[in-house]
């Protein structure tokens, strides 16, 4: 068989659940978790598709973030950070650092 067609060994796949949900970068949805960056520490949580009801505007890009589509919120990691929560795509959240200051509305 050609590497390409060779199937990896998926540490969440259960008894062949090709299709299920599964934590992506060591994400577990609806868990929150610290990240450390250059631009401070950050509590940020995985918001799965079913659990995203609302629209919310992206501070990295301005776009919206339409009910379903799987998202990122995120607050700094200090004693009433939680008031500064944002909801992020996870491209944006992840590529924020690299666009600079003022290039997102955060």
């Amino acid at each position: 068989m050609s590497p390409r067609r060779a199937r990896r060994a998926d540490p969440f796949d259960r008894g062949g659940n090709r299709g299920a949900a599964r934590p992506l970068g060591g994400f577990v949805p609806g868990v929150d978790r610290t990240e450390e960056w250059p631009d401070g520490d950050w509590q940020v949580r995985r918001v799965t598709g079913g659990a995203a009801d609302k629209v919310y505007r992206c501070p990295g890009c301005d776009q919206e973030i339409r009910p379903g589509l799987p998202h990122l919120v995120s607050w700094p990691a200090w004693q009433g950070g939680e008031e500064e929560r944002r909801h992020w795509h996870t491209a944006c959240w992840r590529n924020r650092v690299r666009r600079g200051p003022g290039r997102s509305r955060y």
